[in-house]
């Protein structure tokens, strides 16, 4: 099923890669030569727009700077897919996100997952978000980069990759330690809650060890993305130390 994608930053990225782009659309006085450029080479009609409830119509009330496309829905990969990609010298990297449903929350781990280049993310089918426009938007293109599974059972999935040798990390408070504490050189599934209410009680007991972020602050907790990026950088600076 095709979709539609907003945002410069995010047509550019499709414009450059590999999946198809049916249609581009452009406000009238939005004049973007490098999306008409490419967009020409790729023979992807352009199309220009003078009236702005037309893309309102196609993608709602977004900030869509004027520009959208459309494109094939985001396809999932499968476990087996993500693991057979991981490069045979590259320490295996993945994140699980149980129950995360803010789609801003999901582009931005996606574009730090870019960022230090985790292997793959893997998200439950109930209760928790999908790849989206919006995630796309957030994600400023690293949505096109980082391959995303959609697992029907999250408990099950984690003891199939410990099976396989992966260490699962879970970010919660209960019988914790600091997340500097940890060597990550080892294979890893990292997992991060839900807003709300973290990491399900099942998933929980899938994780080998937590971990937690020091707050010396008055809040008592951060956004789940800023708390996935500080624990991923930790992870690359574990195994890729400052010399």
């Amino acid at each position: 099923m095709r979709q539609y994608i907003y945002g410069r930053n995010t047509v550019l990225e499709a414009l450059k890669g590999n999946k198809p782009v049916y249609q581009v659309y452009l406000m009238k006085n939005v004049k973007d030569d490098k999306i008409i450029g490419l967009a020409k080479m790729k023979n992807v009609k352009v199309n220009i727009i003078t009236q702005k409830n037309v893309l309102k119509d196609l993608v709602g009330q977004v900030v869509h700077q004027g520009i959208v496309a459309q494109i094939d829905g985001y396809g999932y990969y499968s476990i087996d897919e993500i693991l057979k990609s991981i490069p045979k010298n590259k320490q295996p990297l993945l994140v699980m996100l149980d129950g995360l449903e803010d789609p801003h929350n999901l582009g931005a781990i996606l574009r730090t997952c870019d960022a230090i280049e985790v292997d793959g993310v893997i998200i439950g089918k109930n209760r928790s978000v999908a790849l989206t426009s919006t995630v796309a938007k957030v994600s400023t293109g690293a949505i096109d980069y980082v391959k995303v599974a959609q697992v029907t059972n999250l408990s099950r999935t984690l003891d199939d990759l410990k099976k396989q040798g992966f260490w699962v990390v879970g970010c919660d408070l209960n019988n914790s330690q600091d997340y500097r504490a940890i060597d990550y050189n080892m294979p890893i599934v990292i997992v991060i809650g839900s807003e709300g209410f973290g990491i399900s009680r099942l998933v929980k007991q899938h994780c080998d060890m937590n971990v937690v972020l020091p707050m010396t602050g008055h809040v008592t907790s951060l956004n789940a993305s800023v708390a996935t990026a500080v624990i991923l950088y930790q992870v690359y600076n574990s195994r890729h130390p400052f010399k």
